[in-house]
Parts: structure tokens; C-alpha cells; sequence
């Protein structure tokens, strides 16, 4: 079992007014991220451990969406909309408010304790409940494909079938870097911060690999990159 996350391209987190949005488009550049991921997804023979892929599972916000579409169209696959993939959800209030008040709050909960960011900011999602959101939609759908957690045995994984042959399903999620590192931090069976997404930080449109691995009788999940963004130049990575 493969999966394959990327965050989504950069986005217009303002609007030329400096306006915040709560659900952006890609900026110019973010497109052209989008492409070049897409590019590479598809560039199998440039990366052969990857093969062919699967299912395209995608986060239901704009920018996930517009990430997402050349991408489908590289590798010929549908776009499956799947609501747990999305990002920690911000207060409504910040929709059309001044980007400069949304900077301040961010700043502030910088300084703030475990308690006051496991609640979240006034009016959001609390990182205790994106937590449970996606962990649970993660869950549900390894279920689906007939993987769980093995019994009485942490970090370890069960599945109805064997997931480790070479022709074992390789799946595309493109979400968001919270979304992204809650994943991470579930499969490999870390204890949750509500500030995970500063744990394992990817870039805009960069890629995370994990698959699994055969061990004690079971399978655990490895981690073979984080925030791969060969597929960008360098002045075009952002974060």
C-alpha cells in the first residue's frame, strides 16, 4: 500500500482589496506549481518505485481542487472529493476581514500554551476535532480497502489481503499541510500536537511518500519522504 500526499499549490489567501479568504484559489504561481507536480505524478519512468497510480483523492477546497486537476488530467484518473481531507476549518469571521487581523491572531497562538491550541482560535475548528475529523476519515477509509489497526499490537497494521506486492494500490491525496501531517503523524503512530503541521512542514505542492512495510507478523507504515519538491525550482517553492 502506497500513498503519495501533496499539499496543495500556493493561494491567494487575500484578495487584491487584502481581503482574507477563508476558501482561496491558487495564486499564478500555484497553478504552475500544480502542473509541474503533475508532471512529475506522472513521469513514472523518472520515478519507477511509484508506478502506476490508482485513485486521485482530493480535498473538497478550491485550492486543493485546482491542484488537483492537472493532476487528474495527467494521470487520467477521476477526481474523488473525499470531505475529510480538508484543512483545520478557520473562524467564518475572517472571510472578507483585513488579512493584517488574520496575521495577528496566527502570531498570537504562537505564544499561546497546549491548552489554548488544542481549542483553537475563537469561533474555528479546534485542532482537537481536526484531529478526530481526519483520523477518523483516514481510518474509515484504510478500512474500506480492507487495512486496519492490528489488535493489541501499536503501530502495527492488519490487512484482509497483502499489501506489499508489486502490485499493491497506489493512491494520490492532495490536501493541505495540517491534513498532511496529521497522516503522517497517525500512520506512524505519534502521539498528536495540535501544532503537527509544524512537526512534519511541507512546502506548497510538494510531496510526502509513505507505504508499507512487512514486520512482526504484521505491517507498519514507513516514511519515505517528506516535502519533495524536486519538481520545483527553487525560487518556485514556497511554504
Amino acid at each position: 500500500m502506497e500513498l503519495i500526499l501533496v499539499r496543495h499549490g500556493e493561494p491567494a489567501w487575500s484578495d487584491a482589496d487584502g481581503l482574507a479568504r477563508n476558501d482561496p484559489v491558487l495564486t499564478d504561481r500555484g497553478r504552475a506549481q500544480a502542473r509541474a507536480v503533475a508532471r512529475r505524478l506522472a513521469a513514472t519512468e523518472q520515478v519507477p518505485e511509484w508506478g502506476d497510480i490508482d485513485r486521485l483523492l482530493v480535498s473538497p477546497a478550491v485550492r486543493a481542487q485546482e491542484t488537483a486537476a492537472p493532476i487528474a488530467a495527467a494521470l487520467d484518473l477521476p477526481i474523488e472529493t473525499s470531505d475529510w481531507l480538508l484543512e483545520l476549518h478557520n473562524p467564518p469571521q475572517w472571510e472578507g476581514a483585513p488579512i493584517e487581523q488574520v496575521r495577528v491572531a496566527f502570531e498570537s497562538m504562537q505564544h499561546a500554551d497546549r491548552e489554548v491550541w488544542w481549542n483553537g482560535m475563537p469561533g474555528g475548528e479546534s485542532p482537537a476535532a481536526f484531529h478526530e475529523r481526519v483520523t477518523a476519515g483516514l481510518d474509515a477509509f484504510l478500512e474500506g480497502l480492507g487495512i486496519r489497526p492490528a489488535p493489541d499490537q501499536p503501530r502495527l497494521w492488519d490487512s484482509d489481503g497483502p499489501i506489499d506486492e508489486e502490485d499493491h494500490d497506489r493512491l494520490v491525496l492532495v490536501a493541505h499541510g495540517g491534513t498532511n501531517s496529521v497522516i503522517v503523524t497517525h500512520l506512524l503512530g505519534l502521539d498528536h500536537e495540535p501544532w503537527d503541521w509544524f512537526r512534519f512542514t511541507m512546502g506548497h505542492a510538494s510531496i510526502a511518500q509513505l507505504d508499507t512495510v512487512a514486520i512482526a507478523g504484521h505491517h507498519a507504515w514507513s516514511l519515505r519522504a517528506l516535502g519533495d519538491a524536486n519538481h520545483l525550482e527553487v525560487p518556485d517553492r514556497t511554504y
